[in-house]
């Protein structure tokens, strides 16, 4: 079986507090990966509280995002369109919530004699931060599944820092096409 992640496509880092042009122009490409993905789609969100500000995140990035219930936190329209179950909603940039759901269903799929997950492939916002936190959760969680990233589907916060990412994560055995 392959995973497919999302990663925060939501509206704040598309075209709100955080958008950009680049993160713009992935919403199709990531809409028709989901549409042709042949196994399980699973998304994640970014959460933030009220007291976004007050926390340490909110200290060193002080643009209020992603708080929960705005319209900034729901998932882009077209992404949303095609969300089958709930997003796994993330405090932070790295989910141990979503490498704890990655391992079980790699060990489901080796108690029914599937030989495990086939590979596991991200998408989504942002390269530099929350996509490359995940994938190497994911690394750590299931180091023998083979963990990708589809490049055309992901946005940094800038070019370069997109770049630099993709670049760290092949370091970390991480497939980036």
């Amino acid at each position: 079986m392959k995973v497919l992640v999302v990663v925060d496509m939501q509206n704040d880092f598309i075209d709100g507090a955080l958008g950009t042009k680049e993160a713009e122009a992935i919403v199709p490409k990531v809409a028709e990966k989901i549409r042709d993905f042949d196994g399980m789609v699973l998304y994640t969100r970014d959460t933030h509280g009220e007291d976004y500000l007050d926390t340490q995140e909110g200290k060193k990035l002080p643009v209020v995002h992603c708080i929960r219930g705005t319209k900034g936190w729901e998932l882009h329209p077209k992404i949303e369109a095609l969300c089958k179950e709930e997003p796994i909603d993330k405090p932070s940039f790295a989910s141990q919530e979503l490498g704890n759901r990655l391992k079980t269903i790699d060990g489901e799929c080796r108690q029914r004699a599937m030989g495990g997950l086939e590979s596991v492939t991200f998408v989504g916002l942002c390269t530099d931060i929350c996509v490359i936190s995940n994938a190497m959760i994911a690394k750590a969680f299931i180091p023998e599944v083979p963990i990708l990233v589809d490049s055309a589907c992901c946005a940094g916060v800038t070019p370069q820092s997109h770049e630099n990412a993709l670049e760290a994560m092949k370091m970390c055995q991480i497939t980036c096409e």
